[in-house]
Order: C-alpha cells, then structure tokens, then sequence
C-alpha cells in the first residue's frame, strides 16, 4: 500500500474530545457536572488535602521529631584518597592549591556547595598547600606529618 495524502491519519489517542458537561440528563454528565450534590466540594477551588472528615489527621497524631538547622551550610567532604587521585592524574602544579575553585573545575565537587571540610580517611603521600573551610585535627597532624600545609578560609 503507497502511502497518500488521503490516507494519512493520526496516532491513536492523539486527539481525545473534549468532555461536554452540563448537556442535559441523558448525557449523564447533566445537571450537578459530574461534581455530586452540593457542599465544598461541589464547589472550584476546593483542595482539602490531608482532611479526614472531620478525625484528627495523621500529621496531627503523630509526634514532631528533629529540626531543620537553618544556618546548616554545606560542605564538600575531601579526603585523603580523593587528593591523592588529583596528584596521580597531574591536576595540579608544584606551587599550587586545592582548593574550593580547582574542585569544581575539575568536576569533583558540584558548584551548589559552599565549603570544603577535610576528613582524615586515608593517607596523604606527598606534602600539598590545601585550602578549606575546615578540616578535622586528625586530617591536620596527617597533612603536616608529609609536609603538607593547611589553610582554613
């Protein structure tokens, strides 16, 4: 079969019609539109999300826990095998930092976090400047015992 500009169709279900309401009893979308009788809900602008019928709700019943610290800002964990892997692969030259900047660049560390925290997993292999936000007294003595230099900013 060729195909024709008289033959050429749609997709199923690519055009539905729309639902007429309000046309009369036998339609069986007359009358109330398919919204029941009366009260709030027969009503627009009606969204009753989490309401039980008049039972205390579950976000009620149930006890508050925790709390969000909203002066929480968040850190980029970098440890040692992760500034090991930027020496082995040359990222950076003799003179120069790890810091927040050559992170990003390099696509270690996503842009959205604003710090870097330095955890003493693993151990460093050559003495390096690391520039951070903070870093933990285990992660410091490690750094110094190789040499390396820490600066908190």
């Amino acid at each position: 079969m060729t195909l024709k500009i008289n033959t050429i169709k749609d997709n199923k279900g690519a055009r539905t019609v729309k639902k007429l309401l309000g046309r009369g009893i036998g339609s069986g979308l007359g009358k109330t539109s398919g919204r029941g009788g009366k009260g709030q809900t027969a009503r627009s602008g009606v969204a009753i999300n989490g309401f039980e019928g008049g039972q205390t709700p579950i976000y009620r019943r149930l006890p508050k826990r925790g709390f969000v610290n909203i002066h929480r800002v968040p850190l980029y964990e970098l440890d040692f095998y992760k500034v090991n892997q930027i020496l082995e692969k040359g990222l950076v030259e003799k003179d120069d930092q790890i810091d927040r900047e050559l992170l990003i660049k390099h696509g270690y560390m996503p842009a959205h976090l604003k710090g870097v925290s330095l955890l003493a997993n693993g151990t460093p292999k050559k003495g390096m400047k690391i520039a951070v936000t903070r870093a933990t007294k285990k992660a410091q003595s490690e750094l110094e015992k190789v040499g390396g230099f820490l600066i908190i900013e």
